[in-house]
């Protein structure tokens, strides 16, 4: 297989070969599945493929003029597609700019490849000019739309793609995958990837990036909190730079751990293993009442930032900090 494909995704990847055989490759595909798992890799393994002038053994060559504009990031005949910013959306523009583009002839010959991600950033704009080019793309053109949440996708989109889904894969794989890419031992690979829900590329992005030490902020402060040593504004104010989302996603699983805890007499927490005290202590003095609450809240705010309504984020945090506070009288 392509090295940008991930050893659990090959079942995926023989399907579409064996479509590709067969000349029954669809105008569009739909990779649907949790954010993590290699579904952007893939996409660009196919793009690749397709791309190549002369694939060796279904793979690309890496040698013809097409693999080397690939490889360099320039292909002519390769679009990319995505919101301009984080937590921004795709804009009906940029979808008009691609209508454009694929209304000319392919500059190298073959195939045109378009890669969107995330599509369920598509507002309804962008949408609605999206299914004009699903409905005709034209000949040897192939839309690869990356979804993460396919709910949040039109089901007028939905319908026109032909989705391949991906699903997070086994611990063994997982773990397996990242001691090989970190050289980590099984203990430490494990534990990164209970706090990614078992999404490797996630754990490992976790791992190399700065956001071990974001999270080491938050738990600290979220202790101090608990301890009356820091105010919620002050808190608010620090992880104002953060991945808000990431924020909410963090303190939700701590309170999936309180649960845990509390209704099943469990003596350590299934994913924070590193904040083992301060959790037993809040399962001991807070209500399962006040965690569901502040659990629903942190959902609510959650589902308004991945619609993209652009809510005070300090305000959110403070409102939800102080929350969290009140889980300790």
């Amino acid at each position: 297989m392509p090295e940008q494909l991930l050893p659990w995704s090959e079942p995926q990847w023989q399907r579409l070969l064996t479509q590709r055989a067969a000349d029954r490759l669809p105008h569009a595909l739909l990779l649907s599945g949790p954010a993590g798992v290699g579904k952007a890799g893939f996409a660009e393994a196919l793009a690749s493929l397709l791309l190549c002038h002369h694939p060796q053994q279904d793979s690309p060559c890496g040698q013809c003029h097409s693999c080397e504009l690939h490889a360099a990031g320039h292909h002519p005949d390769l679009v990319r597609v995505s919101p301009e910013g984080e937590g921004k959306p795709i804009k009906v523009d940029q979808v008009r700019e691609l209508i454009d583009h694929l209304h000319s002839t392919a500059q190298q010959g073959g195939y045109r490849v378009v890669i969107m991600s995330p599509a369920e950033s598509l507002n309804t704009s962008s949408a609605n000019a999206l299914l004009k080019i699903l409905e005709e793309p034209g000949r040897n053109t192939l839309l690869l739309l990356i979804c993460h949440q396919p709910g949040q996708l039109m089901p007028t989109i939905r319908s026109r793609c032909q989705r391949v889904d991906f699903s997070t894969p086994t611990t063994e794989q997982s773990t397996q995958w990242l001691q090989q890419q970190l050289k980590l031992e099984p203990d430490r690979a494990e534990q990164l990837l209970r706090l990614c829900h078992g999404a490797p590329l996630k754990a490992r992005s976790l791992y190399e990036g700065d956001l071990l030490e974001q999270r080491k902020k938050l738990m600290s402060g979220l202790a101090d909190l608990l301890r009356g040593r820091m105010a919620a504004t002050e808190l608010a104010q620090q992880l104002l730079k953060t991945d808000l989302l990431q924020c909410l996603d963090w303190i939700n699983s701590l309170l999936s751990d309180i649960v845990r805890i509390q209704l099943a007499n469990l003596q350590e927490p299934s994913v924070n293993t590193d904040m083992k005290r301060m959790l037993q202590a809040v399962a001991g003095r807070a209500s399962s009442r006040q965690v569901f609450a502040l659990a629903d809240r942190i959902q609510e705010e959650r589902v308004s930032l991945l619609l993209r309504q652009n809510p005070n984020r300090q305000l959110l945090l403070e409102r939800l900090l102080l929350q969290w506070a009140e889980l300790s009288r």
